[in-house]
């Protein structure tokens, strides 16, 4: 009779005396990106050999401020912060039937006058979360005397084995009439902070996923609208 060596360290033999792969030996088997902003559902039932997830939450970034300056004189905004980011292996056990995946919206972008808006928050379900940055505000009046601005705080941690916060945007500053700069948009984990401006114009966009945007400059009469966040990602990687 032939012998058969079997590496017990991935399979089994049951007590009906057939060969089977042990649960969660496998390893990676798939994985599922979530790049649009919006609700979404995880049902553990559609991967029956499912042994683990591995999730990664970005939150969305927060939008830049719109300016306005009135002739001979200068406005410019500081950015929007980066979103928050999260990480967590979860053992398939511990999930729901249905697990409901959140991926936050970019921050709206900002009239010559408006704010610009938070960026939502990321999730999978109550396991691993994100916080969304913080728009920037218009914090600068058309002038020309020298005044700079502090910039947006980031977003704290959300919850996660690795859980943190946003970059900070960047702060703004008018030297004169003609000289100065709007701040930088705030970096996040999977994404990049938008440049800032010295001329008029919205402030740059973000790059990637999460990144705020950075604030608009005005200067001699110049209305100027914001930019919009970089909306968030939410990636579940599937182990059996």
């Amino acid at each position: 009779m032939a012998a058969v060596c079997v590496d017990d360290q991935y399979f089994e033999v049951g007590d009906d005396g057939r060969l089977t792969l042990i649960p969660g030996r496998e390893g990676l088997r798939e994985i599922l990106y979530f790049k649009n902003p919006g609700t979404f559902q995880f049902q553990k039932a559609a991967y029956p050999w499912l042994a683990r997830v591995f999730v990664r939450v970005q939150a969305a970034g927060g939008g830049g401020p719109g300016a306005r300056a009135s002739a001979g004189q200068l406005a410019a905004q500081p950015g929007g912060a980066g979103g928050g980011y999260s990480e967590k292996l979860v053992e398939a056990s511990t999930l729901g039937a249905t697990e409901t995946i959140v991926v936050g919206k970019g921050g709206d972008a900002g009239t010559p006058t408006v704010d610009g808006g938070n960026g939502g928050n990321s999730s999978f379900g109550g396991v691993c979360t994100a916080n969304g940055g913080a728009g920037g505000q218009v914090r600068m009046g058309s002038g020309a005397t020298p005044v700079c601005y502090s910039g947006t705080p980031g977003p704290l941690a959300g919850s996660g084995d690795v859980a943190q916060g946003g970059g900070a945007g960047g702060g703004s500053l008018r030297i004169s009439g003609d000289q100065g700069q709007s701040g930088m948009g705030g970096e996040s984990r999977l994404g990049h902070g938008g440049f800032q401006r010295s001329s008029t114009n919205a402030g740059g966009a973000g790059r990637g996923y999460g990144g705020g945007a950075a604030g608009a400059f005005a200067r001699d009469g110049d209305s100027t609208n914001g930019t919009a966040g970089q909306d968030g990602l939410v990636v579940v990687h599937l182990f059996g």
